[in-house]
């Protein structure tokens, strides 16, 4: 990346800062600033107790990692990270750290953590893992948890406190019924960007989504619908612009279903439909009926010992692969993951230095030519520009008709920085017909952006939105000279 671009910017402004600060208490803060540029972007998963963070961070990664039981570890900030081999490092709250020891029990990690819980700032888990090699997960203990600790544990860790930024970058919140608190903790998780006119990095899950509707086969399209009104909210949309009805269970279980779960599966399958029935008319019945059920139930939920012996009889599926891949299409999963990878891998860089400016915020004298600079950076570069707008659309005080909204949100990278999501294009789009989409749109733009009847904020987000079809149309023209 070029000293030029938005990150090259910030990364030089971080090197002078540690030059040109002798201050012993904000030397080692913004030597941690420089190395969080260069490093994968933090995503936390946090959300109420029981909402099932642990089992969708594990669906996420493909992997049986995080424990999903009320055990000691769930009370800590616990970091999933890629690495050589597997190892745990405690960070304590005294600022040391030091190692600790774990096995894996029934695919989990189970740390022995040789101390109470209050005493550890996180957990850091490494592991090799190409799932994590652009983004660190961060499993955050419950809020509104029974004890108090626990929740201002994780709001501690999400919130700028004092000169300390935010220690993630974004945020997946997991969803079950819509709650003044989800509302006030999105709110609170804005930090200054509300000051600043920047929108929450947030990205809604609807989680559990196949116990919506009584584990009926039909619950995954009940639960889409809630999605939709969720993501339709006033309250949330500004916060968070987007919802993803997930089944977690089903996601963990299809990266990692085994050939035993299977025939327990399949054994259910082969019996007389009366006899079907009956057994899967409550998870108790199932979990009774014979050896090894309970453990499958425990694993796919009662949905998904539903749907896997539908798709078994109907001869959808022949073998475990084939489950598991179906168990995964049905989840929601990969959905997750498009929205993930257009939210925040897409716009990694603008994040990482979104929060660097924060941290820079903190440990530079107003006063001083590096907060200039830190200002002239955040009011130049034209993605701060496209979140501060976004922000201001999403929370209704941009001017214009629906249509003209809807478009805005597009182009200025509401649902994805690449060119095809910002022009409602299908990923594989050819250039030229992205190409010729900008052209129209950017002319529209600055039609509206030049309209005497257009008012002072309308034309001021027009020009920004012109501004980002030029950038498109730059993109797409230098393309084949470099391929």
């Amino acid at each position: 990346m070029s000293s030029g671009s938005l990150i090259g910017r910030v990364r030089q402004l971080l090197d002078r800062a540690l030059v040109e600060i002798r201050d012993p208490t904000s030397r080692p803060v913004l030597a941690a600033a420089r190395r969080r540029v260069d490093e994968p972007l933090r995503v936390a998963i946090a959300g109420k107790v029981k909402a099932g963070k642990s089992t969708l961070l594990n669906a996420l990664v493909g992997e049986e990692l995080a424990p999903t039981d009320a055990g000691e570890c769930t009370r800590i900030v616990t970091w999933y990270a890629d690495g050589p081999t597997y190892a745990v490092t405690a960070h304590l709250t005294d600022g040391t750290t030091e190692s600790r020891p774990f096995r894996r029990t029934s695919g989990s990690i189970d740390i022995s953590l040789g101390r109470p819980a209050e005493q550890f700032d996180h957990l850091e888990v490494r592991l090799p893992s190409a799932r994590l090699r652009r983004h660190t997960l961060i499993d955050t203990p419950g809020i509104a948890s029974l004890s108090t600790d626990v929740s201002l544990r994780t709001m501690a860790f999400l919130e700028a406190e004092g000169e300390r930024a935010a220690q993630t970058d974004a945020v997946i919140y997991l969803l079950r019924h819509m709650h003044s608190s989800d509302v006030r903790f999105l709110e609170s998780f804005h930090g200054d960007g509300l000051a600043n006119g920047t929108p929450v990095n947030a990205v809604g899950v609807l989680s559990r989504a196949d116990e919506i509707g009584g584990c009926r086969l039909g619950a995954m399209t009940e639960a889409s619908r809630v999605a939709a009104r969720y993501a339709s909210d006033q309250r949330l949309r500004h916060l968070c612009p987007v919802v993803v009805p997930v089944a977690g269970l089903l996601g963990a279980a299809g990266a990692t279903l085994r050939e035993d779960e299977f025939r327990v599966l399949a054994a259910v399958a082969g019996e007389p439909m009366t006899e079907v029935i009956e057994i899967l008319l409550t998870a108790d019945r199932f979990a009774a009926s014979g050896a090894g059920r309970d453990r499958v139930l425990d694993r796919l939920g009662l949905f998904g010992v539903r749907l896997s012996v539908r798709l078994i009889r109907e001869g959808a599926v022949g073998d475990s692969a084939d489950l598991a891949r179906a168990l995964t299409e049905h989840s929601g999963i990969d959905r997750l993951r498009e929205v993930f990878a257009a939210q925040f891998v897409g716009r990694s860089e603008v994040l990482k230095a979104r929060s660097a400016l924060a941290v820079l915020d903190g440990c530079l004298d107003p006063n001083s030519a590096l907060a200039a600079d830190a200002e002239q950076i955040r009011a130049s570069a034209h993605e701060f520009v496209e979140l501060r707008l976004l922000h201001l659309l999403r929370s209704g005080r941009l001017p214009g008709t629906e249509e003209q909204l809807a478009e805005m949100d597009l182009l200025l990278g509401g649902g994805g920085g690449a060119a095809h999501s910002r022009l409602g294009l299908p990923a594989d789009a050819p250039p030229s017909r992205i190409a010729t989409a900008a052209r129209t749109a950017l002319a529209r733009w600055q039609t509206v952006a030049e309209h005497p009847f257009s008012s002072r904020e309308l034309r001021t987000g027009a020009r920004a939105v012109a501004r980002s079809c030029e950038g498109i149309l730059a993109a797409e023209t230098a393309a084949p000279a470099q391929g």
